[in-house]
């Protein structure tokens, strides 16, 4: 890091530092502008919260490690932009027409104030137990990359560059995210998005030059790496769609390598919960300032979502090439002398990367980047739990609270997420991968809240007690699995080796994420259905516009007039891209 970069970074922290600050001054100490920006949001700024949002430290580091490891096989779920089209038509109007603030209180009104609670409680686990874990673990990744002999002294604890990294990621984005809630979240990562996608640009572009260009990137790597169909067709079943990708490996029911089954069925669940039910991104749409301006903002979002796969993971391909070249002093120690990957420094790929190939200004510009994805990511997640914890929760103990009292206990809830999540990063480090560990967790708590939102608003005989008993068993599933793995993954006494061969939890412990996340859905909506079938039907009235059987002909001519031939285009656009990259990686 020469003057110049760390210029560029201070720059960029200033300009980051000024926004906020201009954003304070105008605040209202209200919940609707603390929590929803005072729902007047553009499109602009919802798409690129959006974005901003989604793309943080599991795209830096897990994304471009996954890169490295097993090429564009990840890239199916980056490629899964369309769910951003489901949230904009699907159920952007029952959201924009409800006026909630948060998913829990739709599904509130839809089912019960029972199931607000739950949900609730589920999503500030998973919040923990990914995103802030997740953004603070990569961010000392990050600096532990680059800035390797930075120590802080603290008493008697003398704290590395990795743990440094991550106090200083959370102390930089805590300070504008507690003070300015979501306006500041909104307009600082609208700026962010800029940065990050230049940044990690220039960053792809000086990779693919010191190559030769693509033609030199595709002749250094196996082929199978451009391969987006390899985990659904496996080798020497050839026109087969097959469960299995080894011969000897029986990857439908244990571990495989991203099989097919689990790609098709699975990965769509975890990401229609994620674009369209959970608070962390659906909460920009929320203060949109009118449905028109949240759907045109989603479309973009989905615009923007299909750009990871050439910002993050061809980075992490790049990486890996030009450290077989031995060219490279920093990259050399990604690989051992065969040129294959060494376990656990596949995380690194992008910082070591930047410092490796680009020159001075360049690198404190990508750098930039890379603080601007782990504070957006992190302020996402900060204010959606502060939002969460004050208005499903606080304010359902305290009703009488006032709105100046809602906004301190949003801060309060901020900062004690912080410090809960700084003690699961261990799990982390003990995972197979940080992308990885990310999407197992997730398929294992989102299918149940899948499940009540889709079935909640496609059909209206379900009710409040089936949409509580499929919340519960699901989540008491998830639990189970993590309760199981979680041993494992850290090592702990007893637990090196796992659980003995053949043994229940052996077999839980190693069936394939998506697989058992499967599972989980499937046993949600029997249980969803039986339940509420079993049980007397909700009040129709007290539903009306929750449920596509329930819209009124005045609900469906407002929202026709919200959009029009140039939703339809990006949309269309938005598609095609998606097909374009799914006939081109073909390995």
């Amino acid at each position: 890091m020469a003057t110049l970069d760390w210029l560029i970074i201070l720059a960029y922290l200033g300009v980051v530092g000024g926004l906020a600050a201009w954003v304070f001054q105008r605040r209202k100490d209200t919940p609707d502008d603390y929590f929803l920006a005072n729902r007047n949001l553009g499109w602009f700024i919802v798409g690129a919260s959006i974005f901003a949002s989604n793309i943080g430290s599991e795209h830096l580091v897990g994304l471009a490690g996954s890169g490295a490891t097993d090429g564009v096989a990840l890239a199916h779920y980056e490629l899964h932009a369309w769910c951003l089209l489901v949230l904009a038509w699907v159920f952007v109007p029952f959201f924009m027409r409800s006026r909630v603030y948060t998913m829990p209180e739709f599904l509130e009104r839809r089912f019960s104030p029972a199931a607000r609670w739950v949900l609730s409680l589920i999503s500030l686990v998973s919040y923990v137990l990914t995103k802030i874990a997740v953004g603070i673990f990569a961010g000392g990744v990050v600096f532990a990359t680059l800035l390797p002999d930075v120590q802080l002294q603290l008493g008697p604890w003398v704290l590395n560059s990795f743990w440094v990294g991550s106090l200083v990621v959370i102390v930089l984005t805590g300070i504008y995210t507690v003070a300015g809630g979501m306006r500041a979240v909104a307009y600082t990562e609208a700026l962010q998005t800029v940065v990050l996608v230049l940044g990690s640009g220039l960053l792809t572009w000086f990779g693919l030059s010191a190559l030769g260009g693509w033609g030199g990137l595709r002749e250094a790597l196996d082929p199978d790496m451009f391969n987006l169909w390899k985990p659904i067709i496996p080798e020497g079943m050839d026109g087969t769609w097959a469960p299995v990708l080894e011969p000897n490996r029986i990857a439908w029911y244990f571990n495989g390598n991203f099989p097919w089954p689990g790609m098709l069925l699975c990965a769509p669940i975890i990401g229609l919960w994620y674009w369209c039910t959970d608070q962390y991104i659906v909460q920009r749409a929320l203060g949109a300032r009118n449905e028109t301006e949240a759907r045109r903002g989603s479309i973009f979002a989905g615009m923007l979502k299909l750009l990871p796969v050439f910002i993050f993971i061809i980075p992490g391909m790049i990486a890996l090439a030009l450290a077989r070249t031995g060219d490279y002093g920093a990259l050399s120690q990604m690989v051992d002398a065969d040129g294959n990957v060494i376990p656990g420094t596949a995380q690194a790929a992008f910082p070591l990367l930047v410092t490796s190939i680009l020159p001075v200004g360049v690198r404190g510009l990508v750098v930039a980047g890379l603080l601007a994805a782990l504070m957006s990511s992190l302020a996402g997640v900060f204010n959606a739990s502060s939002t969460l914890f004050t208005m499903d929760l606080y304010q359902k103990w305290r009703p009488a609270a006032s709105r100046q009292r809602l906004v301190w206990v949003g801060r309060v809830a901020t900062t004690t997420m912080v410090v809960i999540g700084l003690l699961w990063i261990p799990v982390i480090q003990g995972s197979r991968g940080l992308y990885q560990y990310l999407q197992g967790v997730q398929g294992y708590l989102a299918p149940p809240i899948f499940t009540v939102f889709f079935l909640g608003v496609f059909m209206k005989r379900l009710n409040a007690k089936g949409c509580l008993a499929a919340l519960v068993v699901g989540f008491v599933l998830g639990a189970f699995r993590l309760a199981v793995d979680t041993p494992v993954s850290m090592g702990m006494a007893g637990f090196e080796a796992g659980y003995d061969p053949g043994s229940f939890l052996w077999i839980v412990n190693n069936i394939y994420f998506q697989y058992y996340s499967l599972f989980i859905f499937t046993v949600s909506v029997v249980v969803m259905v039986v339940v509420s079938y079993l049980t007397e039907p909700p009040s129709y009235g007290r539903i009306a516009g929750l449920t596509y059987a329930t819209v009124t002909d005045e609900h469906r001519s407002a929202s026709r007039k919200s959009w029009d031939r140039r939703d339809v285009i990006g949309s269309a656009v938005v598609l095609v891209m998606i097909l374009l990259a799914y006939l081109y990686f073909r390995g």
